[in-house]
């Protein structure tokens, strides 16, 4: 099942983790995505680290809670993204066993490309696999 959201960014806490040789640094961000009452929220952290052009390479944890492709419950994603300085886009896959509710047991990945343009909105494609259990039974 693939599914397209906008996640809107309700805050974005980034600060300096570790200054690094050739202006170079490690920076750690905290986000907020969704407001009460809107169908699908999350939270994530970001490691960056960020070379002297600003552009940047980033790992995710991203934590989704609500209704995706109607089906309702919470998944964990790991990602891993680059920043050219106009772009930013990460993949992410669905950490096996994160999965509760009606989204118990799905796996998948996601992918993400944003640009300030998009902002505050937070583009987001899942490509959501149920588990063999939540499948209908086939028959022969």
């Amino acid at each position: 099942m693939t599914t397209d959201v906008k996640l809107r960014i309700a805050a974005w806490d980034e600060s300096t983790v570790r200054e690094l040789d050739a202006g170079q640094r490690i920076t750690r961000a905290t986000v907020t995505l969704g407001e009460s009452g809107d169908p699908l929220t999350g939270t994530f952290t970001s490691d960056l680290h960020y070379r002297a052009d600003g552009t940047s390479t980033f790992v995710t944890l991203l934590h989704l809670t609500g209704t995706i492709a109607d089906r309702t419950g919470e998944l964990v994603l790991t990602g891993h993204g680059t920043y050219d300085g106009t772009t930013a886009a990460v993949r992410f896959e669905v950490v096996t066993g994160s999965g509760t509710g009606e989204l118990a047991g799905v796996g998948g990945t996601a992918i993400s490309t944003t640009t300030h343009a998009d902002y505050p909105l937070m583009p987001l494609r899942l490509d959501l696999t149920p588990s063999s259990a939540a499948e209908p039974a086939r028959r022969p």
